[in-house]
């Protein structure tokens, strides 16, 4: 056997060993969804680096701030997940985790908040408008005041919207009195699309384990 084929052979083989070490190391599901490596749910499974929470049987993703977010979908191809963004409070214009300063991830965990996500901000001062927030007349929000029961409380309130990119910070969505009291987002809105086909989520993706 020569020594190129040797070299597949053992190239091969890694790749199998690991394959294996993780099918092995992979979390209990949690409820209806699975816990794909390296998410941890505990310290005899995954990567603790990773670290979600099975809170009875719902499958959550705890913040820098103390702020537990509901894991919707997970796409470990992609190094995914889905979020639910905190409800607006009924009949207010104050998001859930107003008191937390809105999403905030620790920078020194292998997370981030992804590109894909179209940010709405609402009941926010006229000091933090500024490009690249679109808070006109026909800015994504107006519908959401509009046609949406959780946005009722914030209809004639200063709303905005903006793609998350390299232009804003990946790893905090920030709200404060005095800036922005309540958010909601989407994961990958295509323009001129209708409020009732919208995909509520704030997609976060991670760094895959060397």
């Amino acid at each position: 056997m020569n020594t190129l084929v040797r070299m597949v052979m053992m190239f091969l083989f890694l790749i199998l060993v690991t394959h294996v070490s993780e099918a092995n190391n992979t979390c209990p599901k949690c409820g209806s969804i699975d816990v794909p490596y390296p998410l941890s749910t505990d310290d005899n499974c995954g990567d603790p680096r990773y670290k979600v929470y099975c809170n009875n049987g719902i499958l959550e993703f705890l913040s820098a701030t103390g702020f537990y977010y509901k894991i919707l979908s997970i796409n470990p191809s992609a190094y995914k997940l889905i979020i639910s963004p905190p409800p607006i409070k009924k009949g207010t214009c104050y998001s859930s985790d107003l008191s937390s300063g809105g999403l905030k991830l620790d920078e020194n965990l292998p997370f981030n908040i992804s590109t894909r996500n179209t940010v709405m901000l609402f009941n926010c001062s006229v000091h933090i408008i500024r490009s690249p927030l679109n808070c006109s007349s026909i800015s994504f929000c107006r519908q959401f005041e509009n046609n949406v029961k959780e946005g009722l409380g914030c209809k004639n309130t200063l709303c905005c919207h903006y793609l998350k990119d390299s232009a804003m910070t990946s790893h905090m969505i920030r709200l404060r009195i005095g800036g922005c009291t309540a958010y909601t987002s989407m994961v990958d809105m295509k323009l001129g699309s209708s409020f009732d086909s919208w995909t509520y989520g704030i997609e976060l993706q991670w760094v895959p384990p060397n």
